[in-house]
């Protein structure tokens, strides 16, 4: 049974935080104001925007989920996180749209010949509160089977044809030296140790999934000990996961898996109005996700219900605060009081 205690370990629980895009960021920024021992893994399928750009030219895992991370969780002053996070202008030519943590991160890697290594060196020059793992040494490709039978490689193609997906899976470039994606000690031991883990929130099939269907962390997502709490989003992704429900969410989760490893869900009960979404901007929103808790029950999880919306700019959010709070809540429970309400 999971139950909402009201205090966490004097020394911090460890929690790691699983995802990518924008939306772990916000939970990570949360999270930092509380005690506890923060671990954030990190897809590397990404291949869009700058981050693709550096991926292609430099044969480097995607950095900008990584610098967005770094940035949250560094301990130095504003001013360098600005710095750290400002883009260049598209009349720049060559450093259009680029973001200078992006060419940072490159250029630590080029220089240590180890993007793991540089990112954990970056750290430490960013005074970073916690660990951040991307979750392999190298860049991944994503594939996905689509339910119509077709099927596309690489991130950005997937999310663009908005089509309904099946199944994903991911896999070395074609000139790696490895032909499993494999992740690194540390985000195996990571997973294994923590009291906590946050699935999300983020896309399902592009930001969560390309991490745990790399095999050795699927293996340790079965084995872990830890309390799998899956943040549930508010919007559908367009043609991903048009009428899904946070039940829907889970089932794919546990299916990838091979397993029920989802044993918590927050679920927001917020109503996003009508005619607020700016459509144009949010292109790849559809609609709010259905709310569901007793299907959520058949999955083997605990559905956490709340109001965690946050409306700005013409979008629909979580509220990172309250969302950190009932997660570290999550985490001052007996590791073994799971399965119920």
């Amino acid at each position: 049974m999971i139950e909402l205690a009201e205090s966490t370990p004097a020394q911090g629980p460890k929690i790691v935080v699983i995802g990518g895009g924008s939306g772990q960021p916000v939970i990570l920024k949360g999270l930092k104001s509380y005690q506890a021992d923060l671990t954030a893994i990190i897809t590397v399928a990404d291949d869009g925007g700058s981050s693709g750009t550096l991926r292609d030219y430099l044969n480097i895992i995607p950095p900008g989920d990584i610098r967005n991370v770094i940035a949250v969780l560094a301990d130095v002053s504003s001013d360098l996180i600005d710095l750290f996070q400002y883009r260049f202008k598209k009349e720049d030519e060559m450093l259009a749209g680029h973001a200078l943590g992006n060419l940072i991160i490159a250029a630590i890697a080029e220089k240590k010949q180890d993007i793991y290594g540089g990112v954990q060196q970056l750290c430490q020059l960013m005074q970073v509160d916690g660990h951040v793992y991307p979750v392999a040494k190298e860049p991944l490709v994503l594939h996905a089977r689509f339910k119509d039978g077709s099927e596309l490689s690489g991130e950005a193609e997937i999310t663009a044809a908005h089509n309904a997906i099946d199944r994903i899976w991911v896999t070395p470039q074609a000139d790696s030296a490895n032909q499993v994606a494999q992740a690194p000690t540390a985000v195996v031991d990571a997973i294994l140790a923590a009291d906590e883990i946050v699935l999300g929130p983020g896309s399902l099939y592009t930001s969560i999934l390309p991490n745990l269907v790399v095999p050795n962390v699927a293996a340790a997502m079965k084995m872990t000990r830890a309390k799998v709490t899956y943040i549930a989003n508010i919007m559908t992704q367009k043609g991903e996961t048009d009428g899904y429900s946070e039940a829907d969410h889970v089932r794919v989760i546990n299916e990838h898996l091979g397993a029920q490893v989802v044993d918590a869900v927050l679920m927001n009960t917020g109503v996003v109005p009508e005619d607020y979404i700016d459509w144009h901007r949010w292109n790849e929103v559809s609609h709010q996700v259905r709310f569901d808790p007793d299907q959520v029950r058949k999955e083997g999880a605990v559905p956490i219900l709340g109001d965690f919306l946050a409306l700005r700019e013409n979008g629909a959010f979580h509220d990172g605060d309250l969302v950190a709070k009932l997660i570290m809540q999550i985490a001052g429970t007996p590791a073994d009081d799971a399965g119920g309400e």
